[in-house]
């Protein structure tokens, strides 16, 4: 019995291995590589597959989703022979699980070794300057040679992205020199244009200031003007309303000669010629007053209105040592000569 009951329990182990064997469940986005005598056969997807046990054989799992892989930082040479480290980080993606079994033996060792080899080239044709501002091209360029390369290996690159670009110590100070210079230029520009700009400004309202009072200077002056005339024009017309006698004409003459020498700058005065007319009219004036006694004082005053004299030659007569010079009308062999009266013009006019 024994010998029979140790054959029934090496059976039921080996059938429980079979089975074993014989049941494989793949999980999602996970494939398998199944060989029969060392050949390939097929490729579990996800789910429960069955195989042949003792005859095929699952050689390896293989991840469908999307990996992160990071690379160590790697010494790059630029064009301008500057030593800057580089972290890349490559984002990929099995597509084939048979190519990437059997087209490459590491497929994550081969993307490192292509990923540094090909940066190299695309950094050696590039300044540090370029290096630092062209990201996305350097990625760009990364990406298109891996794809091309990885795409028989049934690897898909999706991203490479630069993590770091660390150029040399010394080459970092003097790029925070440079920062520092060109943000002190663009802080004095733009307090300079701030100047220029509330300068321009504060200009223009004094401008608009001047503008504003010489136009309200000009509307005054012109509606002083206006009334003064329309003052003068009153003046003139109430004259002749009321009719006024040469006598009179003499008498206002007379009172307005001392105005005219008024001033400051008043040092010779001209007495014009007209004043001997004046006084002619008030002697007649005076004559008429006195004349009906009939003696020889109105015969005296009377005889020179019957035959009147030449008139008087100017006379220059001196106002003030002290102020400045006065313009003088003279000839042509310099000496003074009356100044021509509208008022004298005016009893020319005038048959009374």
């Amino acid at each position: 019995m024994e010998p029979v009951l140790i054959v029934l329990v090496v059976l039921v182990v080996v059938a429980f291995i079979a089975l074993i064997k014989t049941i494989q469940v793949i999980p999602q986005a996970s494939a398998a590589i199944v060989e029969r005598f060392g050949r390939y056969t097929r490729t579990l997807n996800a789910g429960l597959n069955i195989v042949v046990p003792f005859i095929d054989r699952v050689r390896n799992r293989i991840d469908l989703r999307e990996q992160v892989v990071p690379f160590p930082p790697q010494p790059v040479i630029t064009q301008d022979n500057l030593v800057v480290n580089i972290d890349t980080v490559i984002y990929y993606q099995v597509t084939d699980p048979r190519a990437a079994t059997y087209e490459v033996a590491s497929y994550i060792q081969a993307i490192e070794q292509l990923t540094v080899t090909t940066l190299r080239n695309i950094i050696g044709s590039m300044d540090l300057e370029s290096t630092l501002t062209s990201r996305e091209v350097i990625n760009a360029g990364l990406r298109g040679v891996l794809d091309e390369a990885t795409g028989k290996w049934g690897i898909r690159v999706n991203r490479v992205e630069l993590k770091a670009i660390e150029p040399p110590t010394s080459i970092q100070d003097s790029m925070e020199k440079q920062m520092r210079a060109e943000r002190d230029k663009r802080a004095a520009i733009l307090t300079a244009e701030g100047n220029r700009q509330s300068q321009i400004l504060r200009a223009e309202g004094e401008k608009q200031a001047e503008v504003l009072k010489a136009e309200g200077e000009a509307q005054a002056a012109v509606l002083r003007a206006d009334g003064e005339a329309a003052a003068i024009r009153t003046v003139f017309e109430a004259i002749h309303q009321g009719d006024a006698d040469q006598k009179l004409l003499a008498y206002q003459y007379l009172q307005t000669l001392p105005e005219l020498a008024k001033g400051d700058a008043n040092k010779l005065w001209i007495i014009p010629s007209e004043v001997g007319d004046a006084l002619k009219g008030l002697g007649g004036a005076f004559t008429g007053l006195t004349g009906n006694g009939g003696g020889a004082n109105g015969s005296a005053m009377a005889a020179p209105s019957a035959a009147p004299a030449a008139p008087p030659a100017a006379t220059q007569v001196p106002i003030d040592p002290s102020a400045g010079p006065r313009p003088l009308d003279t000839d042509t062999k310099g000496s003074a000569r009356p100044r021509i009266d509208p008022l004298r013009e005016y009893r020319k006019s005038d048959p009374e």
